[in-house]
């Protein structure tokens, strides 16, 4: 059987690190409705601004994580996508990304000339957002409506618990956490609290600032929040690497804006830690599975610069599942289960 693809979509990336690229880039990406959630005038207009300046501040920021084949998110997705090939045999295995190149829309035209039939999609995010799951799969049905392409999808859904998937990461983190250190921080990307907030049942008294704000929510608000997905992540990776109570901790990373972003952020977490005088720190990043801008230049270069200023002596971060092997058979088993 040949007629069923394994589709495995990530974010995306500039095609090179010119300002120009890096502009087009952002633009698609700001301008995506999920991303920044305003009117079409008012969104046109604040991405307007911010395309001002950013382009070429963030065209740095990736010439700096650069690497000679191109684009690590899109070279590591690609190597994920070539260990899948052995593990997925009903048909071709293919990546897309969101935004940029290969494009979501290009790649499943590509499947239905090709004579596939039915698409497994893979959004490759462990935990549910709108700005990441959602815009995947409505992307991936409005072209398939538009396009009428004689399609079938399947979607997996976001594994942030499950248990497989929980195995993975201990594999991919354990030689790290076999030599000495002193705390692991799990730096989850960041969210606006009203992106979750508008998910939330009508009357729900969900309060996102809790240390554990999921611990009494109902199944629809945990199914929709993104915080509660992270520090469930968070806390079955400490139990099952072992790690005691006050040696971890969670934040978040990657703001943007003046909104009000879900907490506690990646960067004052990092100045606390050091001047409680943690020296050796250990920095994952569960929301991602492929080493991007945000884990190596935000976390591995700039978050390790504040910690040593701050008091700290060594940040060591932890890559991304990336292609691990244990990672790879994981996914393989969860996409064919979905």
């Amino acid at each position: 059987m040949t007629d069923h693809a394994l589709l495995l979509v990530n974010l995306g990336s500039p095609a090179s690190t010119s300002v120009a690229d890096v502009r087009r880039y952002l633009d698609q990406f700001l301008m995506d409705p999920y991303v920044v959630d305003l009117p079409w005038p008012l969104r046109r207009l604040l991405v307007s601004l911010i395309l001002i300046k950013r382009p070429e501040q963030s065209a740095h920021a990736y010439g700096s994580i650069w690497w000679d084949e191109g684009s690590p998110l899109v070279v590591l997705t690609r190597r994920l996508q070539a260990a899948m090939v052995d593990h997925w045999p009903h048909g071709p295995v293919e990546i897309a990304m969101r935004y940029g190149q290969p494009a979501l829309p290009d790649v499943l035209e590509r499947l239905a000339q090709q004579g596939v039939r039915k698409v497994t999609l893979a959004p490759l995010y462990p935990q549910f957002a709108d700005s990441t799951v959602t815009t995947v799969i409505e992307q991936a049905r409005q072209t398939i409506d538009k396009q009428r392409l004689p399609l079938q999808m399947r979607v997996l859904q976001p594994f942030y618990q499950h248990p497989a998937y929980i195995e993975a990461l201990a594999a991919s983190a354990r030689p790290y956490l076999e030599q000495p250190y002193d705390h692991v921080l799990l730096s989850f990307h960041g969210l606006p609290e009203r992106h979750l907030k508008k998910l939330f049942p009508k009357g729900s008294r969900h309060d996102l600032r809790a240390a554990d704000c999921c611990h009494d929510a109902s199944s629809e608000v945990r199914a929709v929040c993104y915080r509660g997905q992270c520090l469930a992540t968070a806390r079955a990776f400490a139990q099952s690497m072992g790690i005691a109570e006050g040696k971890w901790s969670v934040s978040f990373q990657s703001r943007l804006g003046r909104d009000k972003w879900i907490e506690p952020y990646t960067e004052t977490r990092l100045d606390e830690l050091a001047k409680a005088g943690v020296k050796k720190l250990l920095v994952m990043c569960p929301a991602f599975v492929a080493d991007c801008i945000e884990t190596l230049e935000e976390i591995g270069m700039r978050g390790s610069e504040q910690f040593v200023e701050a008091g700290g002596q060594e940040l060591v971060l932890v890559p991304c599942l990336n292609d691990h092997p244990e990672w790879v058979r994981v996914l393989a088993d969860m996409c064919k289960n979905a």
